[in-house]
């Protein structure tokens, strides 16, 4: 270490990791380093933007809920937090299969942002400062500390940058362009500008928020109310939660909104060109949407609570830059908010990120040795995928500093095994959002599942505790004996009540579990069950229901584990490796896969270049 120490406070500028950011993704990563053992430093632009929830007040949805109860098995924090501060809690897709099926909460975002800095300030090996990060050390192409705007230097030996939107952020309203993170936070004027200096080009990307209004200034009658429902908790550690303590309510814009749009399309950074960067693909502004779908005579949204000590209410679905006079004409014309009051205006945002496919799957950097990469600077969106980024970089930096392999999750072990997978071998060229159309394995990757497939992988890498890991183990006895019992037979006069077309014969359990006309809550009235949780129940059910399917998906992941059991020499240079085309060889030396699986899923590499890699293998065995 060559740099000059401190002198006399040197040891408080000495730490194992340091993590740049305060958001999800800088938090879920800043736990598992120190509960794993290291000592570590968050630097956070504003101390008060620890686990905000800059956009949208909710936490899940559509294969987000997956993600979320993924961290929550491996011993991630996101879960616990979101259990903690619901206000309600609803299940998507419950008319479709289990696979899809996500769970979705409103969250109070202050009480989260609460409970999250109390967290974080509470935990064993961790230090919180507010300071900006404007520079990353490097010496011989390995991260040793990060510079703040006033001069100090902390010393890591690992470094995990999670400055999620906040680099070179502007705010645009209409012409309007401020130098701004979210929610009016500062925006990180410096960093990116020492990233692109170690060889990772940023490039800017978009996206957007919609306005806040007050609660008292919306006719409610006008709109659908839209309740909560009673399902399991995003944690397996939380033992109940409050499902619905306020309701939410849908709302539609009208032939009345649209032609306001049209009428001021010209005033829309997004068509004058004031606005660069590329947004999301799945969630776009409202101008966007009527331009685009210019058929459609109605929107939905939705009308989400901020918080249950706050009259701020958020309109999903309503994002726009617009100039503040249209904004305020596009809401007053939709029915229920003609009064309506903007507190909060909508906004684009733009910021910068690096390209992922520098990282490994580890999400180290492939250039320097020790750096980390978390959340939407990799070009990701979304809370959730932030959080689990996070989660897994420090997993991978933890366990790469205390001298053990790294955790590469596969595509059929967790959807942020698909996530990470998708960004370091194919990129993205917009904002990435996780979808449940992305798994390929998604009947296998269901949400029920996420603490069997993932617990005994963050125990082993010392993140998932002790109770955690027996309430695992329980469960995990639990369904076995519930296994032993499908072949058991139950009598016509036992079940005939429970049904409308009585039966002349006796049935199974495993048969009854694959029935339409009886509901779960029916079945698990039975004497014989009434010793397993319902959760145990549904799930043995869903694996009944479905095995025929699980079965032939069991047997294409035995398959593509295969590919994944060949690993390629980090430093092989494809381009001396005879038999390769020219794309596949330009797309091998810049991606560098690790397996021969994760060749095969880079855009470009066909399977004769992979039969050309797999020869090589073989050969130098």
């Amino acid at each position: 270490m060559t740099q000059q120490l401190h002198n006399e406070y040197e040891q408080d500028y000495i730490f194992d990791v340091v993590v740049i950011g305060g958001g999800h993704a800088a938090s879920e990563a800043a736990l598992a380093c120190a509960r794993t053992g290291h000592k570590t430093c968050m630097l956070i632009l504003n101390l008060e933007s620890i686990g905000l929830l800059a956009c949208n007040p909710s936490i899940g949805g559509t294969s987000k809920g997956h993600l979320v109860r993924e961290i929550d098995a491996l011993g991630g924090q996101m879960g616990i937090e979101a259990d903690k501060s619901l206000i309600q809690l609803r299940m998507l897709n419950q008319s479709k299969g289990a696979a899809v099926q996500s769970l979705r909460a409103q969250i109070d975002k202050n009480r989260y942002h609460t409970n999250m800095k109390s967290t974080l300030e509470h935990t064993p090996n961790l230090r919180l400062r507010q300071a900006e990060a404007v520079e990353l050390i490097v010496e011989n192409k390995k991260i040793i500390g990060v510079k703040t705007l006033f001069g100090q230097i902390y010393y890591a030996k690992a470094v995990i940058v999670a400055t999620g939107v906040y680099l070179k952020s502007h705010i645009i309203i209409g012409d309007i362009i401020q130098k701004q993170g979210p929610s009016g936070f500062a925006s990180a004027e410096h960093l990116s500008d020492s990233i692109n200096k170690i060889g990772h080009n940023t490039r800017r990307f978009k996206t957007g928020t919609p306005p806040r209004v007050n609660g008292k200034s919306i006719d409610y009658s006008k709109l659908e109310i839209q309740n909560g429902e009673p399902w399991y908790a995003f944690s397996v550690m939380s033992e109940s939660v409050e499902y619905d303590r306020a309701p939410c309510y849908l709302g539609y814009t009208n032939a009345r909104t649209h032609q306001i749009i049209r009428e001021n399309i010209h005033l829309a950074p997004m068509y004058s060109g004031l606005i660069e960067g590329i947004g999301a693909r799945y969630c776009p502004a409202i101008e966007d949407k009527v331009m685009r779908f210019k058929d459609k005579e109605r929107h939905q949204f939705f009308l989400e609570p901020e918080g249950l000590d706050t009259v701020e209410v958020y309109l999903q679905g309503l994002s726009t830059s617009l100039p503040l006079d249209i904004q305020e004409k596009i809401i007053r014309s939709i029915e229920g908010l003609e009064n309506a009051q903007i507190m909060r205006d909508a906004y684009a945002i733009e910021y910068e990120c690096i390209d992922p496919l520098t990282l490994k799957p580890t999400l180290e950097s492939k250039i320097i040795d020790g750096l980390y990469f978390a959340g939407q600077i990799n070009g990701s969106s979304g809370y959730e995928e932030a959080a689990a980024q996070g989660l897994m970089a420090g997993i991978n930096a933890s366990l790469k500093l205390r001298g053990k392999e790294p955790l590469v999750l596969r595509r059929d072990q967790a959807y942020i095994g698909v996530l990470i997978d998708d960004l370091t071998t194919k990129g993205t060229n917009e904002p990435y959002r996780m979808m449940t159309s992305r798994a390929e394995f998604r009947l296998h990757l269901r949400q029920d599942n996420a603490d069997l497939r993932l617990t005994q992988i963050g125990y082993d890498v010392g993140l998932a505790t002790k109770e955690r890991y027996q309430k695992y183990l329980d469960k995990l006895e639990q369904i076995q004996k519930l296994n032993s019992l499908l072949d058991k037979t139950f009598s016509p006069k036992i079940i005939n009540p429970l049904l409308n077309k009585p039966l002349k014969s006796g049935i199974t359990l495993k048969e009854l579990f694959k029935r339409d006309d009886l509901s779960l809550s029916q079945i698990a009235q039975l004497d014989e069950l009434k010793d397993f949780s319902y959760d145990v129940i549904r799930q043995v059910s869903l694996d009944a229901r479905y095995e025929g399917y699980i079965a032939r998906m069991k047997r294409s992941i035995e398959e593509a584990q295969k590919l994944e059991e060949f690993k390629l020499p980090e430093d092989l240079n494809y381009n001396k490796l005879k038999g390769l085309r020219i794309e596949a060889r330009q797309k091998l030396q810049k991606i560098r896969p690790l397996t021969l699986g994760q060749a095969s899923r880079i855009s470009g590499v066909n399977p004769a270049d992979i039969n050309v890699l797999l020869l090589y293998i073989k050969t130098k065995k």
